[in-house]
């Protein structure tokens, strides 16, 4: 490969950090959060899914969030924008940010209100 090494500054000295050291670093990162999203899945704690904020279970708000960050760091590192200006790397991430968060919202009003017609067997407001 043309890039074998990548400069790093650490504690003041200069060290080379190898691309296959830096695909490890992802590798490991992103199975320790996958294994933890798939063990709360698994065990589901009670604590986790009796609570509920924002009429959604806690645990599904870990999941969400837990998501959220595999995706921020996927972005970060294989499309390299730790290496941009920031101003690119904010446009980037948190336009996807914003609009993962409007979807969320989204389906958590329109299932809300499925729920209740579910529920109630009657329409709350018709358009």
């Amino acid at each position: 490969m043309a890039h074998e090494h990548k400069l790093a500054i650490f504690r003041g000295t200069l060290k080379f950090k190898s691309n296959i050291a830096k695909i490890w670093g992802v590798f490991v990162f992103l199975s320790i959060v996958t294994i933890i999203e798939v063990a709360l899945g698994i065990i589901k704690p009670e604590f986790l899914t009796e609570t509920r904020f924002l009429a959604m279970k806690l645990l599904n708000w870990v999941f969400i969030i837990l998501t959220l960050v595999k995706a921020y760091y996927i972005t970060w590192d294989f499309m390299h924008m730790r290496d941009e200006k920031s101003g690119l790397r904010r446009a980037v991430v948190w336009t996807g940010v914003f609009l993962i968060c409007y979807l969320i919202l989204i389906l958590l009003i329109e299932g809300d209100y499925i729920f209740e017609v579910y529920k109630n067997n009657f329409i709350k407001f018709d358009f």
